[in-house]
């Protein structure tokens, strides 16, 4: 009986080691079999902007009950005036299904998700005085994955929602009002085109407080110059880009890469080996690094009970030659099961740097009101 149980023992472990050495050789074959959509691209008809007055199409705006994006950690408290910014957010994707290319709006696991994900990258922005993240027929997480036509498509459709949402938002600024603009990985991505086709030479982007391009790569060489905005380079200046992509060391950054180089860049042309934007959100400045003491908190997140605590000076933040941010060896803080491979820390973000980019925000918001008194 033992020498079978041992022999149990050893089937499993070679079997481990062999699925190991398959995601390996064929990482990339395997996550396209699982993420991918697997069926033919449904056209469907844009959306008017007269369909985001309806308070259902967001999952935050002023008015609305139960804001998610409202939420703050315990022992956080809110300024005592609100800045009279508003924010206009853009939910990273949450629908991670392959039986569509693009998410249906009623779609409530996807919806639950992008609920979830506003509360944790949106909050460090609710001391502005009103923050709009729309609901739109995202692109499902496998059209990054691939080169297929359909993924174009996909993305076209999800950014023609965010577009017409965003058109809606504008109609509701007060005259001269100042804005922050600000996303995470498809949010970033479908952004950066905003900011070139609403923003970029238009009188908007001398309202801009600054945009927050998080977790997809902004080319130095092929989106900056279309989006209207420099780069972030000191942490007190206004209308300004700041972007990052997160990973710890060792980090397997070829994925990324791969899915980086499937896109063109706002002028159209390709961005493989491009370099990309790199801002220490420790900082507030491109490039450098910081160590851990700089870090004035990361969201440690408890998924199952939808929040989460704030724990200060542990993770360090530095732009490597890679363009990529990296933060050492893995943190020792219980953050989830959701670190990709390659020591691929997409999804914390903006949680690893939640108080700081809390603080960075106010801190450009009010440069700006320095800079329109003057």
């Amino acid at each position: 009986m033992a020498r079978k149980f041992l022999y149990l023992i050893a089937g499993v472990t070679i079997l481990l080691l062999a699925l190991l050495l398959a995601l390996r050789i064929w990482s990339e074959d395997l996550t396209e079999m699982a993420f991918v959509p697997n069926v033919s691209f449904a056209r469907q008809n844009a959306l008017p902007p007269q369909a985001w007055e309806n308070t259902a199409m967001w999952v935050s705006r002023p008015g609305l009950k139960n804001d998610p994006a409202a939420w703050l950690p315990p022992g956080v408290k809110p300024a005592a005036r609100k800045l009279p910014v508003a924010v206009f957010f853009v939910h990273p994707t949450s629908y991670i299904a392959r039986d569509a290319w693009n998410a249906s709006l009623q779609d409530a696991i996807s919806r639950d998700r992008a609920d979830l994900f506003v509360q944790a990258m949106a909050s460090p922005f609710n001391d502005a005085e009103a923050i709009w993240a729309p609901r739109y027929r995202q692109a499902a997480v496998g059209a990054f994955l691939t080169g297929k036509p359909e993924a174009t498509e996909a993305i076209d459709l999800a950014y023609g929602d965010v577009l017409a949402a965003f058109d809606i938002f504008t109609r509701h600024l007060r005259p001269g009002q100042p804005i922050a603009l600000a996303g995470h990985s498809q949010g970033a991505f479908l952004l950066r085109r905003l900011l070139r086709d609403r923003v970029a030479g238009t009188p908007l982007a001398d309202q801009v407080v600054g945009a927050w391009v998080i977790g997809w790569p902004v080319s130095l060489a092929h989106d900056l110059p279309k989006m209207g905005l420099p780069a972030c380079t000191r942490p007190d200046q206004a209308g300004c880009v700041a972007s990052w992509l997160t990973v710890a060391d060792p980090a397997d950054t070829q994925m990324l890469e791969k899915a980086y180089a499937r896109r063109t860049g706002l002028d159209g042309r390709s961005v493989a080996a491009s370099p990309f934007l790199c801002t220490n959100p420790l900082t507030g400045r491109q490039g450098g690094n910081a160590d851990a003491s700089a870090n004035l908190g990361t969201l440690v997140p408890d998924f199952a009970a939808r929040t989460g605590t704030i724990a200060p000076g542990i993770v360090p933040a530095a732009c490597g030659s890679d363009g990529f941010l990296h933060i050492g060896p893995p943190p020792k803080l219980d953050l989830g099961p959701y670190v990709l491979p390659g020591n691929n820390y997409h999804l914390y973000d903006i949680a690893l740097f939640w108080a700081n980019l809390r603080a960075d925000f106010e801190r450009r918001a009010a440069a700006w009101q320095a800079k329109t008194k003057s």
